[in-house]
């Protein structure tokens, strides 16, 4: 069973897996997720959510429900990897015209651009921008705009290749497992 406690811990990549395993296993990952992902200590709240980036496309649709609770999250946390976390969840679940919200999309085009923000979510922040701005074509145009003009020189190749991938109306697949 996992306990707060157990969730405290430095982990690596195969306990992320076992912790992913036993919440499956509970059968609930939506409750596992609502239980741990807004606790006070980021170690646990971090543990969860890497866990839960573990499941399977088609668990992953547990958490639908509560898209709007990880958007926040993600916009809320103080701690860099619950935010990208929050975030690569957030990236893999539907978000659909009527999901849009104006303060996500806006803390997505601030993160996508800011040069101290870390690679791994400025890369989520402007996969998830596009995502939303596909619903309203000025958006979208302004958009690309934005990532046309950002200085290539203060960013890492993986979110250059996302940039790119844009500006080349290529395909941004989204993380399946």
């Amino acid at each position: 069973m996992i306990t707060r406690e157990r969730l405290k811990g430095a982990y690596s990549e195969g306990e992320a897996l076992a912790i992913y395993s036993e919440a499956r296993a509970g059968g609930d990952l939506a409750g596992f997720c609502r239980q741990y992902m807004h606790d006070e200590d980021y170690q646990v709240a971090r543990n969860a959510l890497w866990g839960l980036t573990k499941a399977h496309n088609d668990e992953i649709v547990q958490l639908q429900p509560m898209l709007n609770e990880l958007i926040d999250l993600a916009m809320g946390a103080d701690n860099s990897s619950v935010r990208r976390l929050a975030l690569n969840l957030v990236e893999r679940l539907e978000i659909g015209e009527d999901d849009v919200r104006t303060d996500f999309l806006d803390f997505c085009l601030e993160h996508m651009v800011d040069v101290a923000e870390y690679p791994g979510i400025q890369s989520l922040c402007m996969k998830l921008a596009l995502r939303m701005c596909g619903y309203y074509p000025e958006l979208l145009d302004e958009l690309k705009r934005t990532i046309r003009d950002m200085d290539m020189a203060h960013f890492t190749p993986a979110v250059r290749s996302v940039r790119n991938r844009i500006l080349a109306g290529k395909p941004i697949l989204r993380r399946k497992i």
